[in-house]
């Protein structure tokens, strides 16, 4: 397994990280993904240790706590092993103060997480979204108080527009506090509009990316075909209505390029999708999901190899969107002044 230095950070982390949404299956949307629990969350893990794999990332808000719950136990006794990033923002109660990023719901929504891990640290803790209640110095302060406390290693940012993560950074910088080392993002072959803006901040700011939903929220899994009805086993019917939106032509179109691929290299589908993200600028690590081994098994077939230089550009072009403005005409303009990371 290949380990990248997560951002600016001295962490090592590995390519691929398991992301544990599918440990509880509490609610609707949870229950759509998976409802793993404490055995086989067990057996998952020992497959990802075994490969390399020692970073799961899980939040609060997943399945109300049982995800972190599931997780704490399946690695109990291993905790040194492996590194746990885990998030905090969504509502988790009905007090008023019970969501968002402000020093009162921080302190406690970590003290519960840690609770509910079993664990007295967090490697990476993460701002599942963007508060814009509290100014961003109460939320770093915070944050900077549960580093110096020893609960929290290093923190992260997640779905921050370019302006919130630049803002962060440089409050950050200006009272020296602990700084964003990491962003959590989506970015697919069939969602590339991370490149536009928040993959050059993240090059010039030294933030590294982690990538949620590599495969477009289960549409780049080789089972969803042009002309074709979705799969029995799905979690789309009932949650694509908050997920990342994808057209259909864009997507079709993807698949059959990858489907292309994949014969030629005699790779999955899915394994081509994530081995184009892993040869992406700033990516750090790409976080994989599974509802049981087999899925596990064939993700972590994604490393260890890469697509070649002409696939690549087969990749690029059949997935490239025009950007919004002033995007589009900052790649028009640019020049060796302002080279653009990727085409």
């Amino acid at each position: 397994m290949e380990f990248r230095q997560l951002g600016k950070s001295g962490l090592q982390v590995p390519v691929l990280s398991f992301g544990t949404g599918t440990f509880g299956g509490r609610g609707n949307l949870f229950a759509a993904w998976g409802a793993t629990e404490v055995d086989e969350a067990r057996r998952l893990i020992d497959i990802c240790l075994e490969a390399g794999v020692n970073l799961f990332d899980t939040a609060d808000a997943y399945s109300g706590g049982r995800s972190e719950e599931v997780l704490g136990e399946a690695v109990k006794g291993r905790r040194d092993q492996v590194l746990i990033a885990t998030k905090a923002f969504f509502r988790m109660g009905s007090n008023p103060n019970d969501g968002g990023t402000s020093r009162h719901h921080l302190i406690a929504a970590c003290e519960a997480s840690l609770r509910r891990l079993g664990t007295d640290y967090i490697d990476l803790y993460q701002m599942h979204g963007f508060d814009a209640m509290p100014p961003v110095e109460e939320t770093l302060r915070a944050l900077d108080d549960l580093v110096t406390a020893g609960k929290v290693r290093y923190i992260g940012a997640s779905n921050f527009s370019g302006w919130h993560l630049m803002k962060s950074l440089a409050a950050s910088d200006r009272y020296g506090w602990s700084r964003y080392v990491a962003h959590q993002v989506y970015y697919s072959l069939v969602g590339r509009e991370y490149e536009w803006e928040l993959m050059p901040l993240g090059s010039d700011q030294g933030v590294g990316a982690l990538i949620w939903s590599p495969l477009g929220w289960g549409r780049l899994t080789g089972k969803i075909r042009r002309g074709k009805p979705l799969p029995e086993v799905s979690r789309l019917p009932a949650t694509a209505h908050i997920g990342p939106p994808v057209n259909d032509d864009l997507l079709y179109c993807v698949v059959d390029v990858l489907t292309e691929i994949a014969k030629e290299t005699n790779k999955t589908v899915p394994q081509i999708a994530l081995n184009w993200l892993l040869q992406r600028p700033t990516v750090a690590s790409v976080i994989i999901g599974a509802r049981n081994e087999e899925q596990l098994r064939d993700n972590l077939g994604a490393v260890g190899w890469s697509v070649s230089a002409e696939q690549l550009e087969r990749l690029d072009s059949v997935s490239k969107v025009t950007p919004a403005y002033p995007y589009w005409h900052q790649r028009a303009t640019a020049s060796d002044r302002n080279p653009p990371l990727v085409k």
